[in-house]
């Protein structure tokens, strides 16, 4: 497989938007092991970077490929980042409801060492990377970590998700101030949100997040209903549903506001 599963756009603002879940691309080596290529691509965070696109200037890193091969927001010790609650892991053996994504073996220790070493580690000396270029330009860099889920996934939470979840894993991974201005922004909408709910922040945001050290990581994690149609039971008929630039321009709007006070907090104008 080329690098065409990893894209970095570089601005020079103290902003990245990261998105490790918005890929579908499956190696050909794999395809025919998983259940089905839908269900090996139906977690994905569908749609995300095109709800983004254009609302702010930023860097922006992205992963084309499945997290069903690798997933670049898990520990890569493989420890659990939500003790005693379901979750994924690092080479994902289940999808979010808990159906088995391999026909036959599931990835062995071996094999997900070479995906880490070919994929995840790739991802995040990338991200590194430009943390480092941009924190060597300003005081403070903000890591915004970009992700969208079903809003109603029984096995992973009770009843619907509030539609904004902001994840810093209580405080630690930036600044109050930070997640201050991001729920002031998400308040402003009329929209539902969370600090710190189910989804407190991945690896990314908890791995990078060092406010002490100038480096501030926040998750966004937003439920799909706030810009897709989303059907009862999803099924290859149905599922993922299709983009809508129309029926997406409210949330939109309403992240811009988000992003530009993030970018406000990041510039120090916050």
């Amino acid at each position: 497989m080329s690098d065409c599963w990893l894209e970095v756009r570089r601005t020079d603002t103290p902003l990245i938007l990261a998105f490790p879940h918005g890929g579908t691309i499956l190696p050909n080596v794999l395809i025919e092991r998983f259940v089905s290529p839908w269900a090996a691509r139906r977690d994905a965070d569908w749609h995300i970077a095109d709800l983004y696109a254009g609302l702010v200037d930023a860097t922006t890193i992205a992963t084309g490929l499945s997290r069903s091969v690798i997933d670049c927001n898990r520990d890569p010790s493989g420890a659990s980042l939500y003790p005693g609650q379901a979750t994924t892991e690092l080479c994902p053996t289940t999808d979010f409801d808990g159906n088995l994504l391999y026909r036959g073996a599931h990835p062995d220790a071996a094999e997900i060492a070479r995906r880490r070493t070919d994929y995840f580690d790739r991802y995040h000396a990338t991200l590194a990377a430009e943390i480092a270029r941009l924190r060597a330009i300003h005081d403070r860099v903000v890591v915004y970590d970009c992700h969208s889920i079903r809003s109603v996934v029984p096995r992973l939470f009770d009843g619907p998700l509030p539609l904004f979840n902001i994840g810093s894993n209580g405080g630690a991974t930036c600044a109050p101030a930070l997640v201050d201005a991001v729920a002031a922004a998400c308040a402003a909408s009329g929209r539902s949100h969370v600090v710190d709910g189910r989804f407190r922040g991945g690896w990314t945001t908890r791995h990078y997040g060092k406010p002490e050290l100038g480096v501030h990581a926040i998750q966004m994690e937003i439920a799909m209903r706030g810009y897709l149609d989303e059907p009862a039971d999803p099924a290859p008929g149905n599922w993922p549903p299709p983009y809508g630039p129309a029926r997406a321009e409210p949330l939109r709007l309403a992240l811009a506001c988000i992003l530009n006070a993030v970018l406000d907090f990041a510039k120090g104008s916050a």
